[in-house]
């Protein structure tokens, strides 16, 4: 039976031709295989399947994933990065230790450093009756505007130029922002990806220092939806909240007071 293996061009132009139909014609991918998205089980004989191809420094990594999670692609990772998804490739019992210290219904992110840095928290927000995953980020100074000398905040302005929208209440689904992406990937959360310049490959916007875990419950809605909606609020808007009930009511908080803008983008959308 032939397989229902979807290699992209990027990725047959990195593995090459005579690997790619090595692939095709099953004598090198697995039957079955673990979703490098969902993290359930797969087979290529018998549902469609992407491959997806994680490059870093100096080392690649060929995975696989269910079509409807993913499309076949290529993804640019750091090394240390990599080396994380294949540990969690070999060993998902290891993931508690690539983990971030973070509530246990959230994935969060918040380097300490003198410097800003963007903080960034997931977690299932409820919108008209339905679970959606969304990302909210606050920088832990103020973002000022490249450039500037300015001690002013420009992080909302920002990123309404880039075509993120103010949120006053969250009754709505805020709209898709093409050409900005969530990379979902291993399980993990691994970057928010940004269109780069002259219509070139994403880049990243935020960069995980080590892939993110996120909730069981987070990456069905992500793979349910297609898409994660992002929040953003100037720094001491949201605070770190232990539970999402509290960090719904931060939102709704930020939201009345003019200092919430949202996108949804898409999941691992390159």
């Amino acid at each position: 039976m032939p397989r229902m293996l979807d290699v992209s061009d990027d990725v047959r132009a990195e593995i090459g031709d005579e690997e790619a139909d090595r692939l095709l014609a099953g004598e090198s991918a697995p039957g079955s295989y673990d979703c490098t998205s969902c993290r359930t089980p797969g087979d290529c004989e018998q549902e469609r399947t992407s491959t997806v191809l994680f490059i870093g420094d100096e080392t690649a990594v060929l995975a696989f994933a269910h079509a409807g999670c993913l499309p076949s692609q290529v993804v640019k990772v750091t090394e240390e990065q990599l080396q994380g998804a294949v540990r969690s490739i070999n060993a998902d019992h290891a993931r508690s230790r690539t983990e971030q210290a973070a509530p246990a219904e959230q994935a969060s992110e918040r380097p300490a450093a003198e410097q800003a840095v963007l903080g960034v928290t997931s977690g299932l927000i409820l919108i008209a009756g339905e679970l959606h995953p969304a990302l909210v980020v606050e920088p832990t100074g103020p973002i000022a505007r490249p450039g500037s000398s300015g001690a002013g905040d420009d992080f909302l302005p920002l990123l309404i130029e880039q075509g993120f929208m103010p949120v006053t209440e969250l009754t709505g689904v805020p709209h898709v922002l093409h050409g900005w992406s969530v990379l979902l990937a291993m399980g993990q959360l691994h970057a928010v990806l940004q269109p780069g310049t002259n219509g070139g490959r994403p880049v990243a916007w935020w960069q995980a220092h080590q892939p993110l875990q996120v909730t069981e419950g987070w990456r069905t809605a992500a793979n349910k939806h297609q898409q994660v909606l992002m929040f953003a609020a100037p720094v001491g808007s949201i605070g770190r909240q232990p539970r999402e009930d509290l960090l719904r009511d931060a939102l709704d908080k930020a939201a009345a007071n003019g200092q919430l803008v949202a996108a949804a983008l898409p999941l691992a959308g390159t």
